[in-house]
């Protein structure tokens, strides 16, 4: 991170550098051009002064055509002057953005080889320990527990990252049919348990309440909505899931009850990469996709997402799309 500082340091310094150099050297073009044309005019008006017959008229065109010369030296030096510094500004944020991305994409890698070596580290020590020690049988269900709990939660990244992939090349067919959401919530808050048993969730979900969409996507957003209240909220605090809805339009509300999110923050999290804190050192597990992935289908369906503060503290985000009869 030192180097990256260190290297985005010197390339803004050598950019500036170079555009106040560019800006001088016109600035100085645009003098020695007004000087010469002084010079030269005043050399024609002494010309006059000794061989004109015609005095008045010929200065008059000279100072004409030396008026006329400034004027374009000038007025074409200023239009130089818009487009270099127009220019600058549009390449100083594209470079700047670049960047950005360059330094998102290499903490996403970071955190993506963290999330996946972690689960098949975890896995593989279980299944060495079962096959190496003679355990109990409730020892080997709790192995065998935490090994599906990690693989699971390597076949959610897994998800993540292609749907993420395949949204964002339009390679993915969006579907549209009636969904059950009470269904495919309640589903959802089960496998999460059977994933997380340590966890409390309190549930409130209304009955029969349909929306239109694809399911498998509305699926991905409430895991990533629930794992994201999990991830960010200590164990000991229940998440809590609230479904309700109208004639018109249908809400989710999944709260968790952690440190919260910066008023910042709420403006940059559903960014692609991006996670909250220091970018460098993170406390809680990610690659900043998820709520990404809760945007970007939300989006698709024609839905939002806001975030709100838990008056118990945490966050409340609410998934709100359209109700159908």
């Amino acid at each position: 991170m030192k180097n990256l500082k260190d290297n985005k340091k010197l390339f803004y310094t050598i950019y500036w550098l170079l555009l106040a150099y560019t800006i001088t050297a016109l600035v100085w073009w645009l003098i020695e051009l007004y000087s010469h044309n002084v010079t030269s005019a005043n050399f024609r008006i002494k010309e006059l002064e000794i061989t004109s017959a015609t005095y008045t008229q010929d200065y008059d065109l000279i100072i004409k055509k030396r008026n006329s010369n400034t004027f374009q030296f000038f007025g074409e030096g200023i239009i130089f002057l818009g487009v270099i510094i127009t220019g600058a500004i549009f390449l100083f944020r594209i470079l700047v953005k670049e960047l950005k991305s360059s330094a998102e994409q290499r903490n996403f890698m970071m955190a993506i080889t963290h999330e996946l070596k972690t689960p098949i580290a975890v896995s593989k020590l279980n299944l060495e320990t079962i096959q190496k020690h003679k355990l109990t049988e409730e020892q080997q269900t709790k192995l065998v527990s935490n090994t599906l709990s990690e693989t699971n939660r390597l076949d959610t990244l897994c998800n993540n990252l292609l749907i993420s992939y395949q949204l964002d090349e339009n390679a993915f067919k969006v579907t549209s049919s009636q969904i059950n959401l009470t269904e495919l919530v309640e589903d959802n808050i089960k496998s999460f348990q059977t994933h997380f048993p340590a966890r409390k969730i309190l549930a409130n979900i209304e009955e029969q309440i349909f929306v239109k969409g694809d399911a498998f996507l509305i699926e991905i957003a409430i895991n990533n909505l629930l794992e994201n209240a999990a991830k960010y909220s200590p164990k000991d605090k229940p998440i809590t899931v609230i479904l309700n809805g109208n004639d018109a339009e249908t809400t989710l509300n999944i709260a968790d009850e952690g440190e919260g999110i910066s008023d910042e923050d709420k403006k940059l999290v559903f960014k692609k990469f991006y996670r909250t804190g220091n970018q460098a050192t993170k406390s809680a597990r990610g690659t900043g996709l998820g709520l990404y992935l809760v945007c970007k289908i939300c989006r698709l369906h024609d839905g939002k997402i806001t975030i709100q503060n838990n008056p118990k503290g945490g966050s409340v985000f609410t998934f709100a799309l359209s109700t159908i009869g």
